[in-house]
């Protein structure tokens, strides 16, 4: 029996070079075996083959799908596609499920329809779901008419739901007990499975029009006389519940706040539809990072780090344009006070350190307010108060570091005068900054958009303008 030890990015570092190791060697001996002319060398070449890749097959069988998922998406596509045909067949549909989309496609153009068929069937409804809008509609077909007519109207009912909702993440896969049969009747019932499903902490207790009644904790079940009812231990008042509409990240900060395992999903009968566990909440978490991190970039969408190259420059090239316009308005800005730097050089050398200050300071703020935004800790009704805070914290920084550089600039170039406009630059900028820090990702939350989608773009491209033209501006005015 393989055990399944918890993930260890060491281990899978470790999976990894085993992999590209036995890539390696098995085409080194195929390469050598055809530079060799020796007697039957087809059938040596034959031989060699075949124990290389029993090699690399006995490794995969060993590792989780999960395991395998990460060991494909870090595999050029030539390496990724040769791996993928040893894998075994009962495990595509699982590692399908956990590589990213952009890979997932890659593995599907490499599969036939019966394969897409085998491994999709190996899968339970609301998984099968997750992975129906990447597979060719006719197998999709093809596996629908071969569930049940219970397993259709749960694909149905996971499909219905929009994307991000508690809906589309529902597992069916649940027990419910009824409230008035003995703790001795539950235990002989859960005896009759092969396995509970997993991440079962509770039993769900329903009546005869399933709807909930109150939650038996294996706990309780286990504990208490087994001659006692199931009403009589369950927990039936302030029960946890999510509704199939509820946004799965409020969910997940359920999870997160209550630190639960598994939730009943009701409808507004009470209706016991199915159940989120940690599981779900724990890709969702995930995904959800991913997003806000690919979002600050400007990339729609995770990115295959080894797709084809015009499939990276389709997802790239929106916010490179904007970067591309945003600069060129910085160089006109620049270029209105060509004839400030040429009388006074110094400019050029510290114009610089205003624009990059208060880039980084406005990303700082970025950061926080996008979290505090994800994290729900923040309503575009406290914009106001969040400026004032922030503006607060500018002033002071552009002050103190603002003096710093300014002290600098006077001993450079000895000219207090310059230290003065550097200070009042930075300082100047830091406040810009800020505002736009606050001002943006909450904007961009009360018209309905991602918060973090560019948003780190469009502050780099204010301050990076906004310092040019004040510093260089200060200098013209009080300077020369």
């Amino acid at each position: 029996m393989n055990e399944q030890k918890p993930p260890d990015p060491d281990a899978l570092h470790h999976h990894l070079h085993d992999v590209q190791d036995l890539l390696s060697r098995h085409r080194l001996v195929e390469t050598l075996v055809q530079r060799q002319h020796v007697p039957h060398q087809d059938l040596v070449e034959s031989i060699t083959s075949r124990q290389a890749l029993a090699r690399l097959r006995r490794k995969l069988d060993r590792l989780h799908p999960a395991d395998i998922a990460e060991i494909l998406e870090a595999l050029p596509l030539d390496d990724r596609r040769f791996i993928w045909d040893l894998v075994r067949a009962d495990k595509d549909g699982e590692i399908l499920l956990e590589v990213s989309d952009a890979v997932r496609a890659t593995l599907i153009e490499r599969m036939d329809p019966e394969e897409l068929k085998a491994a999709a069937e190996t899968l339970d409804a609301d998984e099968l779901a997750d992975l129906a809008p990447d597979l060719p509609p006719e197998v999709m077909q093809d596996v629908f008419d071969s569930l049940d007519q219970e397993e259709q109207e749960q694909v149905r009912a996971a499909m219905s739901y929009p994307e991000g909702t508690v809906g589309a993440l529902m597992d069916f896969d649940m027990v419910t007990v009824r409230e008035d049969v003995t703790l001795e009747v539950v235990l002989r019932y859960l005896r009759r499975f092969e396995a509970l499903p997993d991440h079962t902490d509770k039993l769900f207790v329903i009546d005869r029009e399933e709807r909930l009644r109150g939650i038996l904790t294996l706990e309780s079940l286990l504990i208490n006389e087994q001659d006692l009812l199931v009403s009589t231990v369950m927990k039936g008042q302030s029960l946890i519940t999510l509704a199939p509409e509820d946004d799965a990240g409020d969910a997940a900060k359920a999870f997160e706040r209550y630190d639960l395992i598994s939730v009943p999903v009701i409808d507004a009968e009470r209706r016991v539809l199915g159940r989120v566990t940690v599981a779900d909440m724990v890709d969702q978490i995930r995904e959800e990072s991913e997003a806000e991190i690919l979002s600050s970039a400007g990339l729609r969408e995770e990115e295959d780090i080894f797709a084809p190259i015009i499939r990276s420059v389709q997802n790239r090239w929106a916010w490179l344009a904007i970067n591309l316009i945003t600069a060129f308005a910085a160089s006109r800005v620049i270029d209105l006070f060509e004839g400030s730097i040429e009388k006074l050089v110094a400019l050029a050398a510290l114009m610089p350190i205003v624009a990059g200050i208060g880039g980084n300071a406005g990303n700082q703020t970025i950061t926080m307010i996008v979290r505090a935004i994800a994290m729900g800790r923040v309503d575009p009704s406290a914009m106001w108060r969040l400026l004032a805070k922030e503006l607060g914290v500018a002033m002071i920084n552009g002050i103190v570091w603002g003096g710093v550089v300014g002290l600098l600039a006077w001993w450079l170039y000895q000219n207090p005068y310059l230290g003065l406009v550097m200070t009042g630059a930075m300082t100047l900028n830091l406040l810009l900054a800020a505002t736009a820090g606050v001002l943006i990702p909450l904007i961009r939350q009360r018209l309905g958009r991602d918060p973090a989608l560019g948003s780190s773009v469009l502050v780099t491209a204010l301050t990076d303008s906004g310092g040019f033209f004040i510093f260089l501006g200060l200098a013209t005015l009080f300077l020369l």
